[in-house]
């Protein structure tokens, strides 16, 4: 194999271990601080990018322009998506492009990873899903997901897929890249620092951190330098780009995830020739095809579907300081949405550390039945409604109007609790993924990590009902406020 990076190109992984915990840490200095969906400009290579024109005639360096539109030409600037590269092959030299080119894409059926829509019957019952065991085997990344539900019909641009992985090898190790051509793919790591490379350069991920790379990229997951194994959860988001809500009435000096958070990473290019394999995620199939050349050839860049990093640590929680308990959508770090106004096809959601100052309120989520379906997911800690039964790596289905809630421990603990002292919320981190479709787990799941006891955990909440028990008089007001005389 032959390999020759940049004179430009950054090592992102040559920073003191004792690198600052912020989004300015120096191990980030190469990093793009910017705007989430915002426009970024990289070059590996002086004066590699265009100032004045995409497509010159003589390109600098004779890199090849290549365009990668994320929209459709048409569609409003605002929601517009597509990057401009300057690589050194352009991409169909990075697929097979001989007279057999059809044949040599090899359809995979992945033993663990699938997608929608599924033929076998979904009951509308409360699921939880066991943390994947190790590998028994050497896996990378793709070898080593299991899909866990899914909704809607990647063919079709809808719904979303919900998947973990558990990983002991790199792909660059492999000399496989993935090209996932149905939708975008946010990746939450819960063990274990990732390097995840993309056309556009690198980034690494470390647990309480997200990444997100767009579809259409390719790309690799391996582990950072020091980490011997991984394991985490990933979405496969196959309606519209994710994007930040709006924040209306909290108004935009802070709160929730901000855009400068997210970091988009510097051009890095390398020219490698030897035997890899590009794997492609296209209609709904996994395929794989013969490589002669690295695609990590791109010397420079501008757009906005570039990939990013966002530290959750960094997420403006916003809470109820006088009473009540705030619906779940007060944390949303992204939403993909639908043409209906507000209807998400995925919301992502997070749980982080925060204060809950509620009083003469019952804290813990209340008893529901939702339109929405959720998928949660515990990366850190413990959850507040399941403390001691939802571990971290599990996962747990709570679709559309199933009634869920608290378990028994919680209620008791919830409804004891001296609610006139501030509660903090320290060392957990969970997330949800809320669609508008139910999510419809794989048979793989069903059959291999379901836990079929986990509605019993709402077998010990008690009967309190007391016809005798009259209230008072007067309703007290959940915040009190001043006394009054």
């Amino acid at each position: 194999q032959r390999a020759t990076e940049g004179a430009a190109a950054f090592s992102l992984w040559g920073a003191s271990a004792a690198m600052w915990r912020s989004v300015a840490r120096r191990a980030e200095a190469e990093l793009q601080h910017g705007s989430f969906g915002g426009f970024f400009h990289s070059e590996a290579l002086a004066g590699a990018l265009p100032r004045k024109q995409n497509s010159p005639q003589q390109p600098p360096y004779g890199l090849y322009p290549e365009l990668l539109s994320g929209s459709a030409f048409t569609v409003p600037r605002a929601k517009n998506r597509y990057a401009w590269f300057y690589r050194i092959r352009p991409s169909v030299q990075h697929s097979s492009h001989n007279a057999t080119a059809f044949s040599t894409y090899e359809h995979w059926a992945h033993p663990t990873w699938v997608s929608p829509p599924f033929k076998h019957v979904c009951p509308p019952a409360q699921f939880r899903f066991s943390p994947i065991a190790a590998p028994a085997s050497s896996a990378d990344f793709v070898d080593g997901t299991v899909t866990i539900a899914a909704n809607g019909n990647p063919a079709a641009q809808d719904g979303c897929a919900a998947n973990v992985y558990a990983m002991d090898t790199c792909m660059s190790t492999r000399g496989r890249y993935l090209r996932h051509m149905d939708g975008d793919v946010l990746i939450l790591p819960q063990e274990g620092a990732l390097e995840v490379r993309t056309e556009f350069g690198d980034l690494r991920v470390e647990p309480q951190e997200m990444a997100l790379v767009q579809r259409g990229t390719v790309f690799q997951v391996n582990l950072a330098p020091g980490t011997t194994s991984a394991r985490g959860y990933y979405m496969e988001n196959f309606g519209d780009f994710f994007v930040i809500p709006e924040l209306g009435p909290i108004g935009i000096s802070g709160g929730l995830a901000h855009p400068r958070h997210f970091l988009a990473p510097s051009a890095r290019y390398e020219e490698a020739e030897g035997d890899f394999e590009l794997v492609s995620k296209f209609m709904g199939n996994l395929f794989r095809s013969p490589l002669k050349y690295s695609p990590f050839d791109v010397v420079a860049w501008y757009g906005n579907l570039a990939p990013v990093k966002y530290d959750m640590r960094l997420f403006c929680a916003i809470n109820t300081v006088t009473y009540d308990h705030p619906d779940p959508s007060i944390n949303t770090v992204m939403s993909s949405y639908t043409s209906t106004p507000g209807l998400a096809n995925c919301d992502f959601v997070i749980f982080p550390p925060r204060w809950v100052p509620s009083e003469g309120t019952f804290r813990p989520p209340w008893f529901h039945r939702n339109v929405m379906s959720e998928f949660m997911g515990l990366l850190h800690g413990t959850y507040d409604a399941k403390p001691d039964s939802f571990k971290p790596g599990a996962s747990s289905i709570h679709n559309r109007f199933v009634p869920h809630g608290p378990d028994g421990q919680a209620v008791e603990a919830g409804s004891k609790l001296d609610t006139t002292k501030p509660e903090r919320y320290s060392g957990t981190l969970a997330f949800m993924w809320e669609t508008r479709l139910p999510w419809h787990p794989t048979e793989y799941a069903l059959q291999s990590l379901h836990d079929v006891g986990y509605p019993e955990c709402w077998g010990s909440v008690p009967k309190r009902f007391d016809p005798l028990a009259r209230p008072p008089a007067v309703e007290p007001y959940g915040f009190p406020g001043e006394k009054r005389h």
